[in-house]
């Protein structure tokens, strides 16, 4: 007769009751310079934080009045693309537009 090893079923359990932790979170901020146009922001919020066009209108307002704005929320590996992604399209553009993550 074959039987499972003796404590298997007590590790399985246990590993049952382990609870799965969620991914820290990372803030994407825009932030405003005196080059950048507000059309290509606006761009930059559609294209690569996906915003529908008045939302994106919006922080783009906010980053212009108040020096930076929220573009999204993400995980660590999703936040480092769209910050190296908005970093790379503003330089192609010849724009400074800069982007910052934060851990939230």
């Amino acid at each position: 007769m074959d039987e499972l090893e003796p404590g298997i079923d007590e590790k399985l359990e246990t590993k049952k009751q382990q609870e799965v932790k969620s991914p820290p979170m990372y803030k994407v901020f825009l932030l405003n310079d005196d080059y950048t146009t507000m059309d290509f922001v606006v761009h930059i919020l559609e294209n690569v934080f996906r915003k529908p066009l008045v939302e994106a209108t919006q922080i783009m307002l906010h980053v212009h009045n108040h020096g930076r704005g929220l573009a999204g929320v993400y995980t660590h590996e999703i936040a480092e693309t769209k910050t190296n992604t908005v970093h790379k399209l503003s330089h192609e553009k010849g724009f400074p537009l800069k982007c910052t993550m934060e851990k939230e």
